[in-house]
């Protein structure tokens, strides 16, 4: 089956109508209508014939293609039916050939199933800020960390990811970002290069596993600490874990034994001190 022209918005339009398809707001679609940047996105990913890569969102497959081209083994996870019928279609060969695989349904609730068939190396997803949290936040609760990742996600999204302790971009998900991976930008994109246009940048940033990860004790404690010493920002660190552990006096003897002030607050914790702090009430340090 011919594939349109993922550069034409005309042609990606005119694909859409004849189908009967719309775009959906709430599944956050754009497609990427800049040929030059798709091929960077995947070649950012760096993969090799035989990886086996998960691909989050692939829309009509202007993504899906130049990775399979790669050589690749490619589950692609896919929230919308028409999509997903289409994208079968486009690829039909490569399913044939046991090379690419579909996954329907929101990712959130299927990427534990599909871990069934063996953890990829390569992930590759342009995700709403919802997903990106969700998705990165579950697979490290889970102990789950891919290889590299390329996700492109709102600008203001990505400096979050990437903010360093002491600013004000930083917060949970900077945490879990950084605990997990090391983190650089790869490209920007402004509105333009989508279709439909979004009113927001964005930004496609590579998360590459840690060799020297910082592990804890109870990872899925410290993400639930770390989500409520960030709960009320204005907050000191004293009052929010007060609030955490329903107790004041088990605040303070946690935090003095971990040598943390209580009256810092959570912006200014370093992942590191942070972890350390969960591993002193989880008993481990």
């Amino acid at each position: 089956m011919n594939h349109p022209d993922y550069n034409s918005p005309a042609e990606l339009k005119a694909v859409l109508e004849a189908n009967g398809f719309s775009m959906q707001k709430k599944f956050g679609q754009n497609f990427l209508i800049n040929g030059a940047a798709r091929q960077r996105l995947a070649d950012a990913l760096d993969v090799h014939d035989g990886m086996s890569v998960w691909e989050i969102g692939p829309g009509l497959g202007a993504v899906t293609g130049i990775l399979l081209e790669k050589g690749v083994n490619l589950t692609v996870f896919e929230i919308d039916r028409g999509f997903s019928a289409l994208i079968t279609q486009y690829f039909d060969d490569y399913a044939q050939k046991g090379r690419f695989h579909l996954v329907e349904g929101d990712v959130m609730r299927t990427w534990r199933t599909a871990l069934d068939k063996g953890l990829p190396l390569r992930v590759f997803g342009n995700l709403p800020y919802n997903i990106a949290a969700a998705f990165i936040a579950d697979t490290i609760e889970e102990g789950v960390r891919f290889d590299s990742c390329v996700f492109t996600v709102q600008k203001e999204v990505a400096q979050r990811m990437c903010a360093r302790h002491g600013s004000a971009d930083y917060s949970s998900f900077s945490v879990l970002c950084q605990w997990a991976y090391d983190l650089r930008p790869v490209i920007d994109l402004s509105g333009g290069n989508f279709w439909p246009k979004p009113n927001v940048d964005s930004r496609a940033v590579m998360l590459t596993k840690k060799t020297d990860w910082p592990g804890c004790n109870d990872p899925k404690a410290f993400v639930t600490l770390q989500r409520a010493l960030f709960s009320s920002r204005r907050k000191n660190i004293r009052n929010n874990l007060t609030a955490y552990l329903n107790s004041s006096d088990a605040a303070l003897s946690f935090l003095e034994k971990a040598g943390i002030s209580p009256e810092k607050r959570a912006e200014v914790l370093s992942v590191r001190e942070m972890l350390h702090l969960s591993d002193v009430i989880s008993g481990g340090a």
